[in-house]
């Protein structure tokens, strides 16, 4: 299939999780992605396993990252080195780097000397905490910016500990954040002709995603409560014992509610004025939420599926990662791929173009595996 990125140079000075998954995301919709790695045994996230690839050295971590990508070795410590990045960005589109706060101006590839030397060039900047502010210069890992963007005073029950998100999700955003960012940035580069320099942060991305608990603090003073698995806005909206499993409800408006409460065999919950709008069901909520459980108790889980099902209200059996994996759903959606030439099965990019989701046309490269055959392209110039 034609891919909507095809023509497009990135050079990625990217390790760890945010600034491969930019690239990755951009490779799998077509783009050329060079990645730049230190000679020191490369991205660390190269060992970060088990498990490990098929080779028995290579993370999975780093397969899932880097497919579809060119590796080069450079010493950015090297004045030869750097002016082989500089050649490589002569003809490149988009540049990503996420290596350590303050490290690109140290060497002399800051934005500011990039965009000078390169003016058509898209610089995009991963930090942890920005451009700008005390902490700027500070290093960040997704676990950090957790803690400190406040996402796990929010997360687990009221009596819990402070508790993580199982997904790196700051990462994860921020990459995603980077390139949209990016290809808005080629979109005005389509207009005026000058490139443009993005700037994306874990902590953004952390502050994002509590933008909810955060507007509200701001605007009442009250500091947000923990909910476990429901909502602090939407009641009910969070996981329900049966008799035998867990089942997630999530009566997500007034009308849902009223079909969830026939559904519950109490219609009456439904027009009952401490429960019959959102705000009520929300300041009633712990009265609520136990009237609920002690009927879903009663019911199994696949009685509770069918009956909400067929009444239209959403709802969902709690699935571990093993049964995810064996869902028709995922296998439908063709996410789970085997990388060529031997690679092994991973997750591909979360967007189809024309009902065609991209397959992956490369594993991921071996340390320094395409150095001399891209360096060898500006050796010809």
């Amino acid at each position: 299939m034609t891919l909507p990125l095809e023509g497009v140079r990135v050079i990625e000075v990217g390790q760890a999780l945010a600034g491969p998954l930019a690239g990755v995301l951009l490779a799998d919709m077509g783009a050329d992605v060079i990645k730049v790695e230190k000679p020191d045994g490369g991205d660390d996230a190269r060992i970060w396993g088990p498990p490990f690839g098929p080779d028995g050295v290579t993370s999975l971590y780093f397969h899932s990252q880097n497919r579809n990508k060119r590796s080069v070795v450079l010493d950015l410590k090297s004045a030869a080195d750097i002016d082989a990045l500089h050649r490589l960005c002569e003809d490149a589109d988009i540049l990503i780097q996420n290596l350590r706060p303050g490290v690109v101006d140290e060497i002399g590839i800051g934005p500011e000397a990039m965009l000078k030397r390169h003016p058509r060039l898209i610089y995009c900047s991963i930090w942890a905490f920005g451009y700008k502010g005390p902490m700027r210069l500070k290093p960040g890992f997704d676990p950090l910016l957790q803690a400190y963007g406040g996402m796990l005073s929010v997360t687990g029950g009221p009596d819990d500990p402070p508790t993580f998100c199982g997904a790196s999700i700051n990462d994860k955003a921020t990459g995603m954040f980077c390139t949209i960012g990016a290809l808005a940035a080629l979109r005005m580069r389509d207009r005026t002709g000058k490139g443009c320099l993005v700037d994306t942060s874990l902590f953004d991305s952390a502050v994002h995603w509590v933008d909810g608990q955060l507007n509200a603090y701001l605007a009442t003073g009250i500091p947000p409560k923990r909910h476990g698995t429901g909502s602090g806005a939407i009641v009910p909206y969070q996981v329900f014992d049966t008799t035998d499993h867990p089942v997630c409800l999530a009566a997500g408006n007034d009308r849902l509610w009223a079909r969830a409460a026939k559904v519950l065999e109490h219609a009456e919950w439904g027009t009952d004025p401490r429960y019959a709008t959102s705000a009520r069901r929300v300041e009633n909520r712990a009265e609520l939420v136990g009237l609920i459980a002690a009927v879903m108790r009663t019911k199994s889980r696949e009685h509770w599926l069918a009956a909400f099902e067929k009444a239209g209200v959403p709802c969902s059996r709690v699935n571990d990662i093993p049964q995810l994996a064996e869902t028709e759903q995922l296998a439908a959606s063709e996410m789970v791929q085997d990388l060529p030439n031997g690679g092994p099965r991973v997750l591909g990019l979360p967007i189809s173009f024309d009902r065609n989701r991209p397959r992956s046309a490369r594993p991921a490269p071996k340390l320094g595996e395409h150095t001399a055959e891209v360096l060898g392209r500006l050796a010809k110039r």
